[in-house]
């Protein structure tokens, strides 16, 4: 593909991606995917520079734009490069017309930007969660342990906080290294790594992740008991699920059992262990704003109203998997999102519909206290955004 060829290719692609994020479509990812499947003259240093452009678009709009020619002259504005490719040749976007509209310029849409500055997150705060991810790891210890598996990759480094996490170059193909395949290594970033040490798991504890998806904190709970004690990760996708046994398979976990739960009906299904659980993790349903270094798009697919339903699900979530915790035992909710309105302020609301509890303070080795817990942000810890509080139940 010619450099014009390129931006014509990432220009159709943000169009597909503009209206999959306004009617709840595929995500980016997926439908770059697609777009090459159905190409196959595109090589594999046309597929890198087609999705830099496409992502570099996207990191650049704050509202969704209104078509990927509008969002792409952002970059060519900022990109003489680019800005070349605009030349009106055979497969290449028109040339550039004097005073064309351009998408809005932004870190996310303004609704949503004024939200966030008043969760207490300005200047380069904001900027930096449009950022960036890397590509981190945590080091499987039912396996081995970070110094052997730093001593087989010359490549990986430590991560600076997270105790077994590691770092790998961008682009690096996780799935074909043999620790991985061997259960050493699971791919997760080091943000969630650490508020997964909120949960304090001992070996021999009973303990439910109630919003497990596909189990990646699950697994880390697993490696911090030992392999020893009792965890039953639930879930209302099967989906998500049920890609949670062959990983713990692969990672030597045996103390796992899943169990689908449907939505609005937790309670019922989980009757056995009800006060019974030396501990609960909630990794809650959310915007997910946290996490725009990885799925920058998602700026554009979240409403007023979606985040609206979002608090509701979060505070159902949190009735139902409180009934699970023994007296004296812990609650630990998490949100991968920097809005106040999902995370300290969701805290305010339980320990005020649910007596009996309090918030138990606690040290982690990154954040900063926010509210009635920790935040972690991407520009100050170098992490994705996370809101984690640990409450305790009255004896």
């Amino acid at each position: 593909m010619t450099p014009p060829a390129r931006t014509q290719a990432a220009i159709e692609l943000l169009d597909q991606i503009i209206v999959a994020a306004r009617e709840g479509g595929a995500a980016a990812d997926t439908l770059i995917a697609r777009y090459f499947a159905t190409r196959r003259y595109a090589g594999s240093k046309d597929r890198r520079a087609v999705r830099e452009l496409v992502y570099s678009a996207i990191r650049k709009a704050g509202d969704r734009p209104e078509d990927g020619r509008s969002a792409m002259l952002l970059v060519a504005d900022a990109d003489p490069a680019v800005a070349e490719t605009f030349d009106g040749s055979t497969h290449a976007p028109a040339s550039i017309a004097k005073d064309e509209p351009r998408a809005r310029a932004g870190v996310a849409p303004q609704w949503l930007t004024k939200a966030l500055r008043a969760s207490g997150l300005d200047g380069a705060a904001l900027t930096d969660l449009a950022g960036r991810a890397t590509l981190d790891l945590r080091v499987n210890r039912l396996v081995t342990d970070r110094a052997a598996v730093l001593a087989a990759l010359p490549e990986a480094e430590a991560t600076e906080k997270a105790p077994d996490g590691i770092r790998l170059p961008l682009g690096t193909n996780v799935e074909l290294l043999p620790l991985f395949n061997g259960g050493a290594l699971e791919v997760q970033d080091e943000g969630s790594q650490i508020v997964g040490l909120a949960m304090q798991a001992k070996p021999g504890q009973r303990i439910v992740d109630f919003c497990a998806g596909a189990g990646g904190k699950t697994l880390a709970l697993a490696a911090a008991m030992a392999d020893q004690g009792a965890i039953l990760a639930c879930d209302t996708d099967r989906n998500r699920l049920a890609r949670l046994a062959p990983r713990a398979t692969r990672a030597g976990a045996t103390i796992i059992d899943t169990m689908l739960l449907n939505p609005g009906r937790e309670r019922d299904a989980l009757v056995e262990w009800s006060g019974q659980a030396d501990g609960v993790l909630v990794d809650a349903p959310c915007s997910g704003t946290g996490t725009w270094r990885r799925n920058p798009e998602a700026r554009w697919r979240l409403t007023p109203d979606r985040l609206s339903r979002l608090q509701s699900t979060q505070q159902q979530v949190l009735s139902a998997a409180s009934s699970l915790v023994k007296p004296g035992g812990a609650l630990v909710y998490i949100v991968c999102s920097l809005l106040d309105a999902e995370g300290t302020d969701q805290v305010s609301w339980f320990l005020n519909a649910h007596p009996g509890w309090q918030v138990d303070r606690f040290t982690l080795p990154a954040g900063a206290e926010h509210g009635h817990g920790i935040r972690l942000e991407p520009g100050r810890d170098g992490t994705d955004g996370f809101f984690v509080a640990r409450l305790i139940r009255a004896c």
